[in-house]
């Protein structure tokens, strides 16, 4: 009969291998998801709803107009990693997809120009739109009320009869040589200007340049604007940047004080470690581990890399969301969910679709 074979460790060290990932000087520890059933003995991981509805929660931190941070805590890691994927690139937008060039006399190339007008946002709510058919959809004329959004960009540069005759500076010579998105303008299609009526479809930003002019050069350009997803092109992204951190989590394994406090406080982010007065002597403390960049700065030092046990927790997901501005950050998220609800539904149907075969 063969021996049991020993866990390969402790069961004081079972927990933080299950929860933690622990930052070494030369590597990253425990990164692996080990949470599955029958790995460690004395754990039941079998799934359970109850137990993931007591233990999952998502915490607001910090909301405003553009940008959202949020902790979504209790959820595996390719869950917390496909939210974000979805939120690049599969929650639907408004963007210019085809540019009709009437005239362009500017010595910006129409590819180029084209390109430029596609990246601008467009503050149009896209749930109020349609996907267009990818169809034959060459003409003009096959813009719909539902689907499309035209805008128009027609500007023209002169001299300014009133500059003094000195001047160098083009601002005083000429008229309309700087071309904004604040030029271009919504054309309504159909019942679009009823419809529309309280939310007036334009770019995001007022002040992007597209083009420069001088006297006698003229843009007149017509666009259409459909829905699509970041997957299709970059321009479709509703946000400028969506990503997670791990909470860290910094525990002094002794007292550290006096100079080498000092030291330790400077190893980490503003707000980390404070220093407190304990009968006259300087001693470090934790104070928000949150802040923490994890540089690892400290395991430089000699002296201090055994006083701090450097760890993210790994269902601990702090996600910074900037949106683009064509939605607020937080409508992005509930989009973003809803989206990832729906993935799930069209993969349980198949299931059962080959159940049924």
């Amino acid at each position: 009969r063969r021996p049991q074979s020993k866990m390969a460790a402790p069961m004081s060290n079972v927990e933080e291998i299950r929860s933690r990932v622990i930052l070494g000087e030369f590597g990253v520890k425990n990164v692996h998801t080990t949470d599955f059933p029958g790995n460690y003995p004395g754990f039941d991981d079998t799934w359970d709803m109850k137990r993931f509805q007591k233990n999952f929660r998502i915490d607001v931190v910090h909301l405003d107009e553009n940008s959202m941070e949020f902790d979504m805590v209790g959820i595996d890691a390719a869950i917390a990693n496909g939210f974000r994927r979805i939120l690049l690139a599969e929650v639907p937008t408004m963007a210019i997809e085809k540019v009709f060039i009437y005239n362009n006399t500017s010595i910006v190339q129409d590819e180029v120009l084209a390109h430029r007008l596609g990246l601008i946002p467009i503050k149009a709510d896209p749930r109020l739109f349609e996907f267009k058919n990818t169809g034959e959809e060459s003409a003009e004329e096959e813009a719909s009320e539902i689907d499309t959004i035209q805008l128009q960009l027609k500007i023209k540069c002169s001299r300014n009869p009133r500059a003094s005759k000195d001047s160098s500076d083009p601002r005083e010579l000429y008229l309309n040589h700087m071309v904004y998105s604040k030029h271009i303008e919504w054309v309504p299609i159909g019942n679009q200007a009823d419809v529309f009526a309280d939310s007036c479809i334009r770019p995001v930003h007022d002040d992007i340049l597209i083009a420069q002019l001088r006297p006698g050069q003229e843009l007149d350009i017509t666009m259409h604007c459909v829905k699509g997803i970041g997957k299709d092109h970059a321009k479709f992204s509703p946000v400028a940047t969506a990503s997670y951190r791990l909470l860290p989590e910094i525990t002094l394994l002794e007292p550290v004080e006096g100079e080498k406090a000092e030291r330790l406080k400077r190893c980490f982010s503003r707000g980390v470690i404070d220093l407190e007065d304990v009968r006259g002597r300087k001693v470090a403390k934790v104070v928000n581990s949150r802040l923490d960049t994890c540089s690892r700065e400290v395991l430089r030092h000699n002296d201090l890399k055994n006083c701090v046990k450097l760890g993210r927790v790994r269902d601990h997901f702090i996600f910074t969301v900037e949106s683009t501005g064509i939605m607020p950050p937080d409508v992005l998220v509930t989009e973003a969910i809803k989206v990832l609800m729906t993935k799930c539904q069209t993969f349980l149907n198949e299931m059962n679709s080959v159940d049924m075969e």
